[in-house]
């Protein structure tokens, strides 16, 4: 941690200490409004001041760190101070933009102290530079579109404009397209597979849905959605008047492991994560592991270290990733360390369901059991298998309608029943049906009337 008080008190010094985080091994936190010993002093206007020090950042820093830093405001001893979270750069050596790629624009962390780089430190860092990042690899496609994710942007109220794939980093040094754009494009090969078996092994698979083939925001979207219908709420009979309820796995935690597993997936080895879901547990793989050194206390400890700058950027203005290192804090509050597993090439969680959600289930297997066991006449056991045949397929069509609507509604909230019937194929009496049915089950709210009200993903 490294404090300062006003930054305009020195127009190098903020800059010098980021720069200092990028080239260190760990990199690390810079706090405002705190002096040398500790003492909190607050800062004025935290939000202009906040803004103002993000531009800084990313007009005096080379090469781009978007992606690299975040910058919050936190609240200690009852006064507003600036935190910047810096993690380490992968294109080092990182130096101030005015005085280029020399000593006195390049600096490191050294112990608690920050010191400038030699000409032999700075040539050995940038022959170590990451080559194969994402932004330096080509597109193995050439002609790509991007209307999925510029309507992603737009929508959040950004500007979509000539420079908006090279605002993002979309294109190699040499000017083509990168792996990065082609992740985002509206056509690829990428696909996340989310797989689902009747038992606690992969011997009877049941499910197996490709999500993807479009840009990686709309996939991850969609997994999204699909990960919120299969995480269902189990109730306990506690003796209180009411039920406790409660879901399979908690919904911040499950949401944040999925997201994490996206952005710091390496996609070098042309992988995507994969989704398991069992009869007892969840389990998310992501390839690559931990990336090259970090630690596994450091990763616990929420010091982040990005994998793919371009990926984590985009992710966080479209606020499906929120501050650096606060995804960990999310699963951490509701699981320990042990759902997680690592190897050299995987890293994989885990989530068990909770307690009170298996006996249900084994209950249910049971009795469904027993019925198939009674004697039944030919003509009678025929008809109930026609029934449930036809009975398992319109659940099954039911569960994909569910799901296309809840994705819809999650992107505008104001469709009406007409347009969702359009958008869907289907009449206006049966997205009634699915409406009133995700209402009752708790995934959708209806916020306001009838005709200036809008509909709210709720679970």
């Amino acid at each position: 941690m490294k404090p300062l008080q006003n930054p305009s008190d020195n127009k190098k010094l903020l800059e010098r200490e980021v720069v200092a985080f990028l080239n260190s091994a760990k990199g690390g936190d810079i706090y405002i409004g705190v002096e040398d010993d500790g003492t909190v002093v607050g800062v004025e206007n935290p939000d202009k001041l906040q803004l103002a020090i993000i531009d800084r950042i990313k007009n005096n820093i080379l090469p781009t760190m978007l992606g690299f830093f975040d910058v919050v405001t936190e609240e200690i001893d009852g006064k507003p101070v600036i935190k910047v979270i810096v993690t380490r750069g992968l294109e080092k050596p990182y130096y101030l933009k005015k005085y280029g790629m020399s000593p006195v624009g390049a600096y490191i962390r050294v112990g608690t102290g920050t010191q400038q780089l030699t000409p032999e430190m700075i040539d050995r860092l940038y022959s170590t530079r990451a080559r194969d990042s994402l932004r330096n690899i080509s597109s193995p496609r050439k002609n790509l579109s991007f209307h999925q994710l510029k309507i992603y942007y737009d929508e959040k109220g950004f500007t979509v404009n000539d420079s908006f794939l090279e605002n993002l980093d979309l294109y190699t040094p040499n000017g083509e397209l990168n792996y990065v754009a082609y992740l985002l494009a509206d056509e690829n090969a990428a696909s996340i597979k989310v797989a689902k078996f009747a038992g606690t092994d992969k011997v009877d698979l049941i499910e197996n849905e490709e999500y993807g083939y479009c840009s990686l925001i709309k996939a991850t979207e969609r997994v999204l959605d699909k990960l919120e219908i299969e995480n269902r709420t189990f109730a306990k009979v506690t003796g209180a008047p009411r039920r406790f309820e409660k879901k399979m796995i908690d919904k911040s935690a499950l949401r944040e492991a999925f997201i994490n597993a996206i952005v710091h997936n390496d996609y070098t080895r042309e992988m995507t994560p994969v989704v398991e879901i069992y009869v007892d547990r969840l389990s998310i793989v992501s390839y690559g592991g931990l990336v090259q050194g970090l630690s596994q206390e450091d990763f616990f400890g929420g010091r982040s270290m990005i994998r793919n700058r371009e990926l984590m950027r985009v992710y966080r203005d479209l606020d499906l990733v929120e501050q650096l290192g606060s995804g960990m804090a999310k699963i951490l509050r509701a699981y320990s360390k042990d759902v997680f597993r690592f190897s050299e090439n995987f890293m994989e969680i885990c989530f068990t369901f909770e307690s009170g959600y298996l006996p249900i289930v084994q209950d249910a297997s049971k009795v469904v059991g027993e019925i198939s066991d009674l004697p039944t006449k030919r003509e009678k056991s025929s008809e109930k298998s026609s029934e449930k045949s036809s009975e398992k397929s319109s659940e099954k069509s039911s569960e994909k309608s569910s799901e296309k609507i809840i994705s819809l509604l999650r992107k505008n909230g104001h469709l009406t029943i007409s347009e969702l019937a359009i958008e869907m194929e289907i009449s206006t009496r049966a997205i009634e049906r699915h409406l009133k049915n995700l209402q009752a089950n708790g995934f959708l709210r209806r916020v306001g009337g009838r005709k200036e009200g809008h509909w709210e993903v709720t679970e």
